[in-house]
């Protein structure tokens, strides 16, 4: 079965996640272990144990999310459940995980670029007092208007009828509060974030993290992967870096990769890690493509 996998963003968190992998698989444990020693703190122990205020701050949460997303889909191609995978794409940092899966770069190299990624833009919010909002029940074009009046900027395109905002908190306050007193939407919905991701808050982390790809290698991937920045396919190493780079600070065309993975024949996604998020929106997306979660045991348990 031809299969594309899914890899989650920033958000899907939570404490406890890939216990369960790394306490019954090898491969999982070793993925942990790797990283702990790589990153010179215990990312298994604030995972596995907390605190959440701890795995919450960015500079944590991307490498943990990148760990488990590796694990989830490691485990799953020994125990031979992966199929013939034919694409590979993530939400924002998820991004960065469909290229370690798919041979851009080793996990150690990606570890090492997933970690700045995330200590750059931990230093842009601490930097900057951003906020965001998702826009339920609208028009991209409606959005726009919106992030036009109040000086934001579009920062996700998620699923149909599913758009964030982000950009200065008091503005971002200020657009939720028109959108709520006019009506223009089924629901509007303050998001709990540290900053302004994918917004031109972000500058700073872009600048710098450009910088700091510059001295890796990149491989042409063995899986086609999609880029956040346009929703298309991306294979030339440097095509790859000046995405990564632009994917800081602009729109996370989700539902473009999506629709872009299906046309090469996918006939089910899996989700490799936390919060089953993903697997909604892609049934938003595309209703004839069955999508199935796997972040624990318990889920594979269940394949």
């Amino acid at each position: 079965m031809k299969t594309g996998i899914l890899f989650s963003g920033q958000g899907a968190q939570s404490v406890g996640m890939a216990k369960s992998l790394a306490e019954n698989y090898a491969s999982a444990r070793e993925l942990f272990e790797r990283a702990d020693a790589a990153l010179g703190f215990s990312l298994s122990k604030i995972c596995f144990e907390g605190p959440m205020e701890e795995l919450t701050k960015t500079s944590v949460c991307q490498p943990a999310l990148y760990v488990h997303g590796v694990a989830a889909y490691t485990v799953l191609g020994e125990l031979g459940m992966l199929g013939e995978v034919v694409s590979a794409l993530g939400l924002s940092l998820g991004e960065l995980t469909a290229h370690a899966v798919a041979g851009t770069y080793d996990f150690e190299t990606g570890l090492k670029i997933v970690a700045e990624r995330g200590r750059l833009m931990q230093e842009a919010c601490d930097a900057s007092k951003g906020a965001m909002a998702s826009f339920i029940g609208g028009s991209e074009e409606k959005v726009a208007e919106y992030c036009a009046e109040f000086d934001v900027d579009m920062s996700n395109l998620n699923c149909p009828g599913q758009i964030v905002i982000s950009g200065a908190e008091e503005n971002i306050a200020n657009a939720v509060r028109a959108a709520k007193d006019r009506g223009d939407f089924k629901l509007v919905v303050p998001l709990k974030v540290a900053g302004a991701y994918h917004s031109r808050l972000m500058k700073p982390a872009r600048d710098a993290f450009e910088k700091f790809l510059g001295q890796f290698e990149f491989s042409e991937p063995k899986i086609p992967v999609f880029t956040n920045v346009t929703g298309g396919r991306v294979s030339s190493p440097a095509e790859i870096k000046e995405n990564l780079v632009k994917q800081v600070v602009s729109t996370v065309r989700f539902a473009d990769c999506v629709s872009n993975a299906a046309k090469l024949g996918v006939e089910r996604f899996i989700e490799c890690g936390p919060g089953g998020v993903l697997a909604g929106m892609v049934k938003r997306i595309d209703k004839t493509i069955p999508t199935k979660s796997v972040a624990e045991k318990r889920d594979i348990d269940a394949q």
